[in-house]
């Protein structure tokens, strides 16, 4: 998996440099929910894309009163050209842990409903049309709103909160997926202080976590956000080591990210600089995509994408990266799939 996602990456995502050039055409079918959910999980099995759980508010959006409903539905998509099912559910509904393909299966760690957080891990499977769900040894603690990604059969996850409402800590997890008896590592915190809603890569044997945020008590004692725009590189070899500060901070972008010859592609995600702002007039997410170069320890910008959007996984699918459905403003959903071409060549050097 990581070995193909770099080799395809090497090519140029030409939809990202052109999105504001020409509308892209949607290449795959709308989630069938037509508000669209944030905090999803997705992956591919069998060479099926899945969409599973989330939340939105179908009603009445937040300023308004609106209640976020949590769902548990399992959409499957078993190609371009074929329509959007339901294949299962969940065992709960749930949303904003993290998700990444493996094998066969998509493995699903952690996450939340509206009153608690959860320690589960499980792979879901799409096979002869129908969905099987194998258990996984639950996480050392209760996570969601972390980030993860895989390096080779080891899947890491880092950050998140343990529970509703509390700081987030800097944990680091490691379990090997392809272990006869998988069990989670606890290995050494990320510097600095917690944070929840990073982004996740991977370099080589390195694991990257970027941006995301942490919480401070403002003088009513009420937790608030602090945007954040470090970046750490994680290896045994070396252990953590703080990279090139991102241009601008960034926040839930679309995780875990593609990797390029390069280093890894940070997908625009939520800089702060509309905090605060009346919901209504919010103006989207950061459009920008960032580029890390590894050996020059830098970023740069690398295109920007017509409907950029929070809260979502990122897949390899049929050698293109689909970013499906996510958060475009605060409490805005997008039933839309995010097509990354990359199929052509780069004109950059």
């Amino acid at each position: 998996m990581t070995l193909s996602w770099t080799l395809l990456c090497r090519i140029m995502i030409v939809a990202l440099s052109c999105a504001t050039q020409e509308p892209a055409k949607p290449e795959i079918p709308d989630l069938p929910d037509k508000e669209g959910v944030a905090g999803a999980f997705a992956g591919v099995s069998h060479d099926a894309l899945l969409v599973a759980g989330g939340a939105n508010f179908p009603e009445r959006k937040p300023w308004e009163g609106g209640t976020k409903v949590w769902y548990d539905a399992v959409y499957i998509l078993e190609s371009k050209t074929a329509a959007w099912k339901t294949a299962g559910k969940l065992p709960r509904p749930m949303g904003y842990g993290v998700s990444v393909t493996y094998g066969d299966g998509v493995v699903i760690v952690g996450g939340a409903d509206a009153t608690k957080h959860y320690a589960d891990a499980f792979v879901l499977t799409w096979k002869d049309g129908k969905l099987e769900t194998k258990p996984l040894p639950p996480l050392p603690q209760p996570l969601a709103y972390g980030c993860g990604t895989l390096i080779g059969s080891k899947l890491y996850l880092s950050g998140g909160q343990t529970a509703p409402d509390t700081m987030p800590v800097n944990s680091l997890y490691r379990i090997d997926l392809a272990s006869k008896e998988p069990k989670w590592e606890t290995l050494k915190d990320c510097p600095g202080p917690g944070r929840m809603l990073a982004a996740a890569a991977n370099h080589g044997e390195s694991l990257i976590i970027a941006g995301g945020v942490t919480l401070v008590k403002d003088e009513q004692g009420k937790l608030q956000r602090k945007y954040l725009h470090t970046v750490y590189s994680y290896d045994d070899k070396l252990g953590w080591q703080e990279l090139a500060k991102l241009p601008r901070p960034s926040t839930a972008p679309p995780s875990p990210c593609p990797t390029t010859a390069r280093g890894f592609l940070l997908l625009g995600g939520d800089d702060g600089a509309q905090i605060g702002q009346d919901p209504v007039k919010h103006r989207g997410f950061s459009p920008e995509i960032w580029e890390y170069d590894a050996a020059k320890n830098s970023w740069s910008v690398f295109g920007k994408t017509d409907l950029p959007r929070v809260t979502t996984p990122c897949v390899l699918w049929q050698a293109q990266i689909v970013v499906p459905s996510g958060e475009i403003k605060p409490g805005r959903r997008t039933p839309t799939i995010l097509v990354i071409d990359s199929t052509r060549k780069s004109d950059r050097p």
